[in-house]
């Protein structure tokens, strides 16, 4: 079984020898422009969860904090089911599902997807725990990850036929960063991973082995 870096490094070998030149410089310039503008750092290590609900993708509403109850809450943002990369790690966190329960810890996947749009992305890649539907961008908002695309990178995915705003059900062009959290059962973020570089994201494994050693101590 391959890891999701090693998934993710095959499809950017395959992007490399299919895309336009043109369009794989765009890209690269806007992930460095954000990179280097500072914004969406992230909320980090010791930091409280904020207080949150949100719809999953059978339109039920889910509370943060009554799923914090039951344990620890791996926590795990990403742009939405259009994404190729995003799709890999959603992959890959449900092949580490069953390690993640017997961890005693739950996951939540969260895109400013609507419901409509996370119900498909959950379907696809065959998703057997929450996916949840931040549509306006709020709670990403609390957790400091969200981004404004650069017009340039804005037309690049029009000319792909990529409708962002059609599956976000809104006009602005925003995401959230691709992150990751662990939240203990307190509300205390115990890890953050927070990525500029839409192409990098944690491995699974490592983030099980964190709520592991949280379990532990």
């Amino acid at each position: 079984m391959t890891t999701l870096l090693e998934d993710i490094q095959a499809y950017k070998e395959q992007f490399k020898q299919k895309a336009p030149k043109e369009k794989q410089e765009i890209m690269a310039k806007a992930t460095q422009e954000l990179k280097e503008s500072g914004v969406a750092q992230g909320l980090k290590a010791g930091d409280q969860v904020p207080a949150f609900t949100l719809p999953n993708a059978a339109g039920e509403q889910i509370s943060i904090q009554e799923v914090l109850k039951q344990g620890p809450v791996i926590l795990t943002f990403y742009r939405g089911g259009w994404c190729p990369y995003c799709n890999l790690e959603l992959k890959a966190y449900q092949r580490e599902l069953s390690s993640i329960k017997e961890a005693g810890a739950s996951l939540i996947a969260i895109s400013p997807e609507k419901p409509d749009a996370s119900l498909s992305t959950k379907e696809k890649n065959d998703l057997q725990f929450t996916v949840l539907s931040d549509d306006s961008n709020e709670v990403a908002e609390q957790f400091d990850l969200v981004f404004k695309m650069p017009e340039d990178l804005i037309a690049v995915y029009k000319d792909s036929g990529l409708d962002v705003p059609g599956h976000n059900g809104n006009n602005d062009w925003e995401l959230p960063k691709p992150a990751t959290f662990v939240i203990d059962s307190s509300g205390e973020i115990i890890f953050a991973e927070v990525e500029s570089d839409y192409t990098k994201r944690v491995e699974p494994s490592k983030v099980v082995q964190v709520v592991k050693e949280t379990k532990s101590k």
